[in-house]
């Protein structure tokens, strides 16, 4: 008898797996279908209908039943009529060091001016603590695209907006900051090691060839010069003079020579300090918006690589099936 158990728990656990596989295969058929039509989905969700709804929900919570039915019909009916002319498109930017997020940014404001009047707003809940100048500075170009549809763009910043994060966030014609979000940080920065001195200490030559007088200034490997350090310094000065000449045509009345030494301020001192507009967080200034708004929050999201969507689809089948087959071993 303990032979015929053994031989099915077997069958068992191999007809799993094989229905296991079959669903990967059809997983992963779907998905590349998927894949050659679309490199990701745009989402939107009815951000003025979730406040309106939290909202009337606490209200009809504190009322007696009856008073609740009541309640409930006219809140229906009022669904069924509402019909705002404006409104708020809200985009969320979380951006990393090479500020790769700006590929759904640029979807999202595509999708923003395939649809927009100039009735309408755009919200930018934006947290970033910089980057890569060439992203940062692309990042940017993209709200102005919203600009110069004569669209109203407002700029929240709960957390922080430094450096790259500031030059995107300067693009609004309104400036929102919490108090203690970090602002500023106009500046630029680059940070090279050197290995020359290692290489040499151990009798490793090397050898770089260049076609043009400062194709390379300077090197993490060669032996850097004075002529070298200068002209990095040079192009950094550049850059930061262009910074300055961005932020200062997007807000006209700022003290540039102020701010623009790479400091850091709060919400509450970069107010003081023209940076900013407004001290407040995203949720509260979206509260007084939504109700002569139809809020509608916008994201792109980009569809993960079918390798890695099947290593996580595997990772998850194969813990299951340990996960079953352990309980099997213990109820034995």
């Amino acid at each position: 008898m303990d032979f015929v158990a053994d031989i099915g728990s077997f069958l068992l656990k191999a007809a799993i797996i094989v229905v296991a596989i079959g669903f990967i295969v059809g997983l992963l058929a779907q998905a590349a279908q998927k894949q050659k039509k679309s490199k990701g989905d745009l989402q939107v969700t009815h951000l003025s209908k979730e406040l309106n709804e939290l909202s009337e929900q606490l209200k009809i919570e504190l009322m007696d039943k009856k008073a609740q039915k009541k309640a409930l019909k006219a809140l229906k009916k009022k669904k069924a009529t509402e019909n705002k002319e404006k409104r708020l498109f809200v985009i969320d930017f979380k951006g990393s060091m090479d500020a790769k997020e700006v590929d759904s940014l640029r979807h999202e404001v595509n999708a923003i001016l395939n649809l927009a009047t100039e009735k309408d707003e755009v919200l930018v809940r934006l947290e970033s603590g910089g980057g890569v100048v060439n992203g940062y500075g692309l990042a940017a170009a993209q709200l102005q695209r919203l600009r110069e549809q004569k669209l109203t763009v407002n700029v929240a910043i709960d957390k922080v907006a430094a450096s790259g994060g500031y030059m995107m966030a300067c693009v609004g014609h309104k400036l929102m900051a919490a108090p203690f979000a970090f602002i500023g940080s106009i500046g630029v920065v680059a940070q090279i090691p050197n290995f020359h001195r290692f290489l040499k200490k151990h009798n490793v030559d090397f050898e770089q060839l260049t076609a043009g007088e400062y194709k390379r200034t300077l090197t993490l490997f060669g032996e850097n010069t004075d002529e070298g350090r200068r002209k990095f310094k040079q192009d950094l000065e550049a850059i930061h003079r262009q910074f300055k000449s961005f932020v200062q045509e997007n807000r006209a009345e700022l003290d540039i020579d102020k701010v623009a030494t790479g400091e850091v301020w709060s919400g509450q001192e970069a107010k003081e300090l023209g940076l900013i507009d407004e001290v407040t967080t995203s949720d509260a200034w979206l509260m007084k918006q939504h109700k002569g708004f139809d809020v509608l929050q916008l994201q792109y999201v980009i569809r993960k690589p079918l390798s890695e969507r099947f290593a996580k689809g595997m990772s998850v089948i194969i813990h299951t099936l340990k996960t079953s087959l352990t309980r099997s071993d213990v109820s034995q």
